[in-house]
């Protein structure tokens, strides 16, 4: 069922309509060298959108980044915000997961475990002053 935002969205929408590409600034917060959680992250996207609580996984088949989510009365986990296309989910894993890499590198380089949360992880487009 679509609400009436929905409707206008939908009708002002042209096939000739271009998208922006995304922007993604990531900020990985904690690193965890053993278990699971190997990091904490938050995203902020096109400046205008921001994800708090991304996890960056590990299991069997390796790293994978997780959502927000909450535990439904069937015991099931359901994400609060996800990518909805395959092509945006694998934009958004790929720029947690590349934020992830260079925090833990940085923080091997310099012989510590938790990157300096006011130093920005994810490179980004130059803001023109």
């Amino acid at each position: 069922m679509a609400t009436k935002a929905q409707k206008a969205t939908t009708q002002s929408e042209s096939p000739q309509q271009q998208t922006l590409p995304m922007q993604y600034d990531v900020r990985i917060h904690s690193l965890r060298l053993e278990g699971n959680c190997r990091a904490h992250a938050s995203v902020n996207i096109n400046g205008c959108f921001a994800i708090r609580g991304v996890k960056v996984m590990e299991s069997s088949k390796g790293l994978f980044v997780s959502m927000p989510s909450y535990r439904a009365g069937n015991g099931e986990y359901k994400d609060i915000c996800f990518p909805v296309t395959k092509e945006a989910r694998q934009e958004f894993d790929n720029a947690v997961l590349d934020a992830y890499q260079q925090a833990l590198t940085q923080s091997q380089q310099v012989g510590r475990t938790a990157p300096d949360p006011t130093v920005r992880q994810a490179p980004g487009p130059e803001m023109a002053m």
